[in-house]
């Protein structure tokens, strides 16, 4: 691994998602996803004497971007005022109460993949690379990509490239795998291609297969499921007044985050006291999404989907 954090991970929407914090005097703040550690250096910068952060992130690599010293002398590993928590996000609110901490200033996740996970040959998130199937961020447990294609009956296998890949044709997809599987088993990035191959048209085949391995990562890491548990336990952890800014890179993500800003459940129903006084636990900062300038998204074309939205507690 390169001991580079840019080129780990370009961050995105660097200035407007940390800006979105409203960093003040002696806050407490926490990225949930440290990845190549751009955004929590930006926090970090911005602390002062007082302030602390914590960063999260579950994958072993990441923490290494921590002892690289930026340009500007900002070096994280070391200083008092950082933590690093080797965790999934979802585990944020038992995390805080470990570290004793009773309540936060701020908290922003940038749920993109890493770079480095898609440049990575050896994880098999990327169709670009022959590679073992497993894609999962953390490395120390839990079913790869090539149990799931493997072992999920064909119906879950739909379900999940339908819900998960928003592919119109998963049934398709779903059968194909099961066939090829009952000859011999998928095990490789290109095992998947080879059986699924005549599933896509051509013209749309590169955005079909994106979303397809985009599914099966997300049923590998149970990214909605966790990304719901954090973002609950952000409202009970962040302080009346604290900023929830998150960066979403998919319609399913950012319907999720748009309804727990906006109502305060996964749902986006607002609820009524006695009164019929409609009541949410945030305000939202943005009435519409930030998206990325047109520069950065030449400049970072993976930021090109980006969305971020910014909320405060009551």
């Amino acid at each position: 691994m390169q001991n580079d954090n840019q080129t780990y991970h370009v961050p995105v929407l660097l200035k407007e998602s940390v800006d979105g914090l409203a960093i003040g005097e002696g806050g407490v703040f926490v990225d949930v996803t440290f990845g190549g550690g751009g955004h929590s250096r930006e926090i970090f910068s911005r602390l002062d004497e007082r302030g602390r952060l914590f960063s999260f992130d579950q994958d072993a690599d990441a923490e290494k971007n921590a002892e690289v010293t930026r340009e500007d002398g900002i070096r994280l590993a070391g200083d008092d005022r950082w933590t690093f928590v080797r965790s999934n996000f979802r585990y944020l609110k038992n995390w805080m109460r470990y570290y004793g901490v009773d309540g936060v200033d701020g908290i922003l996740a940038d749920l993109g993949v890493s770079s480095h996970h898609f440049d990575d040959e050896s994880r098999g998130f990327s169709f670009r690379f022959d590679a073992p199937l497993d894609m999962r961020m953390n490395k120390r447990g839990g079913k790869t990509a090539a149990d799931i294609v493997n072992e999920y009956d064909e119906s879950r296998l739909a379900d999940i490239i339908y819900l998960y890949g928003e592919l119109k044709q998963s049934r398709k997809i779903a059968a194909s795998i099961v066939r090829a599987r009952a000859e011999k088993p998928i095990l490789t990035t290109q095992d998947l291609l080879a059986a699924t191959q005549k599933c896509f048209p051509r013209e749309r085949e590169k955005k079909d297969v994106t979303r397809l391995f985009q599914a099966l990562r997300i049923e590998v890491n149970h990214e909605m499921d966790a990304l719901k548990e954090m973002l609950l336990a952000a409202g009970e952890v962040l302080r009346p007044g604290g900023r929830l800014v998150v960066i979403t890179y998919h319609s399913l993500e950012d319907r999720m985050v748009k309804n727990i800003m906006k109502a305060g459940n996964v749902e986006g129903k607002r609820e009524q006291d006695f009164f019929g006084r409609v009541t949410t636990p945030y305000a939202t900062v943005t009435s519409k999404p930030i998206v990325p300038t047109e520069e950065e998204q030449a400049n970072n074309p993976r930021s090109r989907s980006a969305k971020l939205r910014i909320a405060e507690k009551r």
